[in-house]
């Protein structure tokens, strides 16, 4: 018999899980690209290599994807960082808004919803 919430946890798990394997992509451009940098791009948090930024892009990708097979294994730490993560994919949509509307509001509705999704139905029952 199927859980309470367990669609829940599987869709953010496998948000959590595209979202690592797209930050993968990002770690092999960064790694790869050899082009013409913009030039405020000195001003940039990790620098201005583009390899700093795919070593982050790296761990944050292997990060994200341990953390959906962890949620899928009810993992409370996991489960933390999922929330963590959704916020922050939430909140961070909001800067594309003037240039992409839709997919910064997709994305901001796909980040509520794996915070509401694990944050209803990650944490362990009580019984009574």
């Amino acid at each position: 018999m199927e859980e309470k919430g367990e669609g829940w946890l599987l869709f953010a798990a496998i948000v959590l899980g595209v979202a690592g394997i797209m930050r993968v992509f990002d770690a092999i451009w960064a790694f790869r690209y050899h082009g013409v940098l913009p030039q405020n791009f000195e001003d940039a948090i990790f620098g201005h290599s583009l390899k700093t930024y795919g070593w982050v892009y790296l761990i944050v990708a292997i990060v994200l994807i341990l953390c959906a097979f962890g949620v899928m294994a009810r993992s409370q730490f996991s489960r933390w960082i999922g929330i963590f993560a959704g916020a922050l994919m939430a909140i961070s949509a909001i800067w594309w808004m003037p240039f992409y509307p839709v997919w910064s509001l997709t994305y901001i509705f796909v980040g509520v919803l794996v915070v509401y999704g694990l944050s209803a139905y990650g944490g362990h029952e009580v019984t009574t």
